[in-house]
């Protein structure tokens, strides 16, 4: 994610922080301090934050080990203002899978809240919820309380959220994938719009933003899924591009700028001389190594490396798998002796869901024929 930072990792999955939570913090301690006049109740309010996110790591670290108990890849998890996301390679399509990654997360807020009451004897009341950044409440009550609202706040049945995830995974086991993302999606949406109105006639801007990332969210997993449910039924060489230029990795970066200047693309794969792909060099990296490094550079130095390739025998879905799980601009389609033939990007692919939605009823367009039900 963009505007983040790596701080370690645990686990071999990589923690980064988004550059707004250090705001966040700022913002907390100066409050703190303005409140109560001291550096040392600033300092508390920073303290509180931290162990707040610190559970909430805990939460996304939930997700995470369900998720590779079924295989599922963890690269990373980022820490925002608004919460934590765990990015993982694929979710999973069988619903018991999905079912218990989404409500992992919750349960370990629930846990750490009773072991908070058991062990050191928290004081629960609904009325710490409200007094959150007050210093006159305990801070392990405080964080009790939190822990109990947010595996409440988290289970809401509206997608992404994780209520909304166990919401698509029951569906889904007698409505299918698609029409379950369909169905929890548009109660996402709905349910933003009521985060929306109630934030605006409270002038709670928080959740004017929360409602905006669900929104935005929602939409975009239901078209992520709309995608690859498409994707099944289509040959990977009716959606790669075929009228691409090239570079060699020995060729220099002034050769590349011409190239650049002569053609649309953003995106240019490099092979050798067997017309093999080696890798990927886009606009941004010719730009920055012209800039950094001058115009003798060779590609080589620049390119993106270990670009993905699969064969032209192949189904879309399964390029655009490993555009998600790779998170790489491209996928390299080849020929049985392994020379680059097509490429896939999600450009690409996107503009295939366009013509296939813009179809008129019953109208056939080679694979992009829509399916019954689908």
């Amino acid at each position: 994610m963009s505007w983040s930072v790596n701080i370690g990792s645990i686990a071999g999955t990589a923690i980064r922080i988004h550059v707004t939570f250090l705001l966040l913090l700022v913002f907390f301690f100066l409050q703190g301090w303005a409140a109560a006049g001291s550096v040392s109740d600033g300092v508390n309010s920073v303290v509180f934050v931290v162990l707040v996110f610190a559970c909430v790591l805990a939460h996304e670290f939930g997700h995470i080990f369900t998720a590779r108990a079924f295989g599922v890849e963890t690269p990373d998890v980022t820490l925002l203002p608004i919460g934590g996301v765990a990015r993982l390679a694929r979710i999973p399509e069988k619903p018991r899978e999905e079912f218990l990654i989404a409500i992992a997360g919750p349960l370990v807020n629930v846990a750490i809240g009773i072991v908070l009451i058991a062990v050191t004897a928290a004081h629960l009341s609904v009325a710490h919820l409200a007094a959150m950044e007050s210093p006159k409440v305990s801070m392990i009550d405080r964080l009790a309380a939190l822990n109990l609202f947010l595996a409440a706040f988290n289970m809401i049945p509206a997608f992404p959220m994780d209520g909304g995830r166990v919401l698509r995974a029951l569906l889904a086991i007698r409505l299918g994938h698609l029409r379950a993302t369909e169905i929890a999606a548009a109660i996402g949406q709905w349910t933003a719009f009521g985060f929306g109105l109630i934030g605006l006639l409270s002038g709670n801007f928080i959740l004017i933003f929360i409602a905006f990332f669900v929104y935005l969210a929602a939409a975009s997993e239901a078209q992520m899924v709309s995608l690859r449910a498409m994707s099944r039924d289509v040959p990977v060489t009716a959606a790669m591009v075929t009228r691409f230029a090239t570079l060699t990795g020995n060729e220099h970066i002034d050769a590349a700028v011409e190239t650049l200047l002569q053609t649309s693309q953003t995106e240019f794969p490099v092979v050798d001389s067997s017309y093999r792909l080696i890798g990927l060099v886009g606009r941004a990296e010719i730009i920055r190594a012209l800039r950094e490094l001058g115009p003798s550079a060779p590609v080589s130095d620049v390119m993106v490396k270990d670009i993905p390739t699969i064969e032209r025998s192949h189904r879309l879905e399964e390029a655009f798998r490993l555009l998600q799980e790779k998170s790489v601009p491209a996928v390299g389609v080849v020929d049985y002796a392994g020379r680059l033939i097509g490429l896939v990007t999600a450009e690409t692919v996107g503009e295939m869901l366009m013509v296939r939605k813009a179809l008129p009823e019953g109208a056939r367009l080679g694979p992009w024929s829509p399916r019954a039900g689908v």
